[in-house]
């Protein structure tokens, strides 16, 4: 039997001293004791200290015994798998026999600790902890069963699945029935306790739940009215899950859940409202929403508007009483990190710009992303906002008599919370809005002025989620005093109002497009302002709406005194910027929309911008190639944004950038990026490659024989944009290489035509594959054409609903050239070939021939009278526009 490990005492001094002195709000007090600290893990039983203190050294006061197990708990993450034996078995006999411990705080610290443990995958080799856990429960003592409740429940969250596997035997099938019979247990902290176990597992679909759904969910409604806010909250959040997963088990009590459910939303403890609330937002994912919830709008819209209005502690929180602070620097902690949407090619369609992918930008965490960030005021309006696209117009009816109460009310708070529920319900009740919007948008616009800044931040919001409708009227009416007002408050002296003006101008922006040339001058006036004024959160948001304006005009944006206005101040923050800024993102972002809409009037500063993007490629390599699959591995965003604006340079500027290719190490580098582990890395190198191989491909094609074998293995649908990009690419090198492209045909052919017959795969990728399989026939029509067959039918589905252009015009020209390599190939799947040729507008002129030469060639191989049988099948617009173009 060893004997007991006793501290010595001089030791136990010294560590108290550290504990003391790190509670001391002077950092570099505290920088000196994590130094200690850190040395102090050289020694083998410092954490035996650690958990003495802990759990034994009752004369000490509680923060610092509690702080000793903090740090304990942080050298387990850290360092576990070098603690001596003697060590962790001392350690974790301690934490079993001080989870009761009298003090809360205590207990929770060791009921923190011994999840630590478990978690780094102590859970197998401390066999005797579920069990010993689960057999305190039945204490008597409230402290040992509620310390080891709460440790269960901590392990329930980290473990979860483990526990839900073989390697343990299976634990939950004795600890789930055990936790449900302490649903009714006498006190309100070991309900809770139970219920939050057990909801770990609603998810996960957890067969040892599955099992007993019906007793869990019977025992729920029998705390559904408990006095203790933490239950209700449980058994709120466990009501959101199981609708998610077992919607067949509420449906019978779906009426009697939706009337508790609107008595929690309304709970006096906000916590519990929340999590209310959340359940709106699962039931209108559902398909059953509006069969079960239509009887109770009338109920339940005016307690979403209600959740709607700021409370008293989010106005104190938002500093709601400071109007001007515009001269405040920002801080730094609240800057959330950005995330650069890496480019991804993709065509343009009918009768709009560019197909946007489903990621709006202005969903409903616009107007106050610093306080808490998830509060009852936006659950209640992402609520609305979803209730809206589920019940469209028929919300209108209980909407429209608060929302006339609210709009012209003359507390600011009231009509603020107005002003929200009108831009919640824009997308879903767009329609039945319009009728009032000619009343609506000017008051609006009023609202614009007024002189709480809370209630100016939130008009900005919501006037963007009608800029759709204000762009389809003349532009006097609404366009240019909304935009005249907007512009203001871009220079508004508050930081919130900046804020919402300039995310609100960039939507503008996107809306109204070429509609805002002939006040480019009015824009960048105010946009060039602004750079002086905005301290630093609120420049990395006017990067984006001067991107979006370059995106928006285009080329009318190439001329002398707009650039003169525009580039200085950029290059200024450029030069200003150090290579390892991430302020450098949004910059070049910014930039590349910039480069791309001045073409040749960006030359004067392409030189240093292209240096610039080049060496942070090379940095970021050099850091990768030095410290590989360390954790602290460099930021890849930086070469991939870099990467980006090369792209951005190569397509604006076209040939122009053909020295700076010349002078550069660019395509050694690229090779090294088409390889890179990270997704986000290729994706952008393919793009680069595809801008390069239009700008100036002589310093591309001695590349190919490398390159074309890694785009081969890049075409994998599971990576959608990666595939895409490289897809695209590959089209573009066929188009320059021509015919020498027959031996590169084999590496990716089949790839193409798998992809192009996959259910499910994204539009845009569809479209890119199509082009490329057309590109590939174009120039290689002898080793395409036998294929034909097995991708027509999708091809000519995929290219239908895209815009005349060069890449749409090249890919045609290689489907007709297959089609007169082998006319077999089509026949069974002609009426698709047909529709995919009435799609175009305008086609050139031999290529309008090459297409009359099919029609005709087909309809004389078949004769006259089956020609008509096949045309009946024809829906009359095609029928038309065949006869009318092409006269078949």
């Amino acid at each position: 039997m060893e004997c007991e490990w006793k501290p010595d005492e001089q030791g136990l001094q010294q560590i108290l001293q550290l504990l003391k002195e790190s509670q001391s709000p002077d950092t570099s007090t505290q920088r000196s004791v994590q130094q200690r600290l850190e040395q102090l893990n050289q020694y083998p039983d410092f954490n035996n200290y650690l958990i003495f203190v802990l759990t034994k050294l009752k004369s000490e006061d509680e923060p610092t015994r509690s702080l000793s197990g903090l740090i304990l708990k942080n050298n387990v993450k850290a360092h576990y798998q070098n603690f001596p034996n003697g060590v962790s078995d001392f350690i974790k006999s301690e934490c079993l026999q001080n989870i009761g411990d009298s003090s809360p705080l205590i207990r929770a610290t060791v009921g923190i600790l011994i999840t630590t443990i478990a978690s780094k995958g102590e859970l197998q080799n401390w066999p005797e902890l579920l069990p010993k856990l689960c057999l305190l429960l039945d204490s008597e003592d409230y402290n040992t069963c509620e310390g080891a409740f709460g440790a269960l429940q901590k392990i329930c969250e980290d473990s979860a699945e483990i526990l839900d596997s073989d390697m343990l035997d299976r634990p939950l099938n004795i600890m789930i029935p055990k936790f449900l019979q302490f649903f009714k247990h006498s006190s309100p902290k070991i309900r809770s306790h139970a219920i939050a176990c057990v909801n770990q597992f609603i998810i996960s679909r957890t067969q040892a739940l599955m099992l007993h759904i019906d007793p869990f969910i019977e025992n729920l409604f029998a705390l559904a009215t408990d006095e203790e806010p933490e239950v209700r909250k449980n058994v709120c959040r466990a009501l959101v899950m199981l609708l998610e997963v077992r919607l067949d088990r509420l449906l019978p009590h779906m009426h009697n859940i939706i009337e508790y459910m609107l008595q929690r939303t309304q709970d006096q403890d906000e916590n519990v409202a929340l999590e209310a609330c959340e359940f709106w937002l699962t039931l209108a994912e559902q398909p059953v929403c509006k069969e079960v919830l239509c009887g109770h709008l009338s109920q339940l819209t005016p307690v979403l508007v209600n959740g709607m209005k700021y409370s008293e502690i989010d106005i104190i929180l938002l500093k709601g009483d400071i109007e001007e602070d515009e001269a405040i620097p920002d801080n730094e902690q609240d800057i959330r990190p950005r995330f650069h949407r890496s480019r991804t090619v993709a065509q343009q369609h009918e009768g709009d710009g560019i197909e946007e992918d489903e990621d709006e930008d202005d969903e409903l965490d616009d107007d106050d992303d610093t306080i808490s960030d998830w509060n009852l005021r936006k659950c209640s309006a992402a609520a609305l906002d979803v209730l809206a696209n589920v019940f469209r117009d028929d919300l209108l009816l209980h909407i429209l008599p608060l929302l006339k109460e609210l709009l012209f009310h003359p507390e600011w708070v009231v009509k603020e919370s107005g002003i929200l529920v009108l831009g919640a319900i824009a997308e879903g009740c767009m329609q039945g809005m319009i009728p009032y919007l000619p009343e609506l948008i000017p008051h609006l616009v009023q609202c614009l002025s007024d002189k709480k800044a809370l209630v100016r931040s939130i008009t900005c919001w919501t006037l963007s989620r009608y800029a759709h409708w204000v762009v389809s009227q003349p532009p006097d009416t609404y366009l240019k005093p909304l935009m005249t007002e907007l512009l203001k408050r871009i220079l508004d002296s508050n930081k919130r109002v900046q804020e919402a003006a300039c995310s609100a101008f960039a939507t503008l922006e996107e809306e109204a497009c070429t509609e805002l040339v002939p006040y480019l001058a009015f824009i960048l006036d105010t946009l060039v302002f602004a750079f002086s004024k905005y301290q630093h959160k609120n420049l990395l948001i006017l990067y984006d709406a001067i991107g979006t304006l370059a995106d928006s005009v285009g080329h009318h944006l190439n001329k002398p005194e707009y650039i003169q206005m525009l580039m200085p101040p950029l290059i200024q923050k450029w030069n200003q910027l150090k290579d390892e800024d991430k302020d450098l993102f949004p910059l070049l972002e910014c930039l590349s929309s910039v480069a791309t809409a001045l073409q040749s009037g960006f030359l004067p500063y392409c030189e240093p911008v292209y240096q610039r993007c080049v060496n942070l490629v090379q940095k970021t390599l050099a850091q990768a190639m030095s410290q590989p699959d360390q954790y602290e591995a460099p930021d890849k965003d930086f070469m991939i944004v870099a990467l980006d604006l090369l792209s951005g340079l190569a397509e604006g500027l076209g040939g122009t950038i053909e020295q700076l290719v010349a002078r550069s190490n660019i395509l050694t580098l690229m090779y090294q990026c088409m390889q890179d582990k990270m997704p986000e890395v290729r994706q952008s190198s393919f793009a680069l490659l595809g801008d390069l191989t239009k700008a100036c491909f002589q310093h591309v094609k001695p590349c190919i024989a490398d390159f074309m074998p890694i785009l081969g293995t890049n075409l994998n649908p599971e990576l959608i944009s990666v595939c895409n990009n490289a897809t695209w690419a590959i089209g573009e090198i066929s188009i320059q290489m021509g015919p020498e492209m027959q031996p590169y045909i084999a590496m990716v052919l089949h790839q193409l035509v798998e992809i192009i017959n996959r259910p499910n795969t994204p539009k845009t990728l569809l479209e890119n594959t199509a082009i490329t399989i057309g590109r590939l026939g174009y120039v290689c029509p002898q080793e395409v054409a036998p294929m034909l067959q097995q991708f027509i039918r999708p091809w000519c589905s995929s290219l239908r609903n895209i815009r005349d252009n060069e890449e749409k015009d090249s890919a045609f020209r290689g489907i007709c050239t297959m089609i007169s390599v082998n006319p077999g190939g089509v026949v069974q799947d002609f009426i698709f070939f047909c529709d995919a040729v009435a799609s175009w507008v305008n086609p050139k002129e031999d290529l309008r021939d090459m297409f009359y030469k099919i029609l005709h060639g087909f309809k004389n191989q078949v004769g006259e009278e089956n020609w008509r049988r096949f045309s009946d099948q024809f829906p009359l617009p095609l029928k038309e526009r065949l006869a009318t173009f092409y006269g078949v």
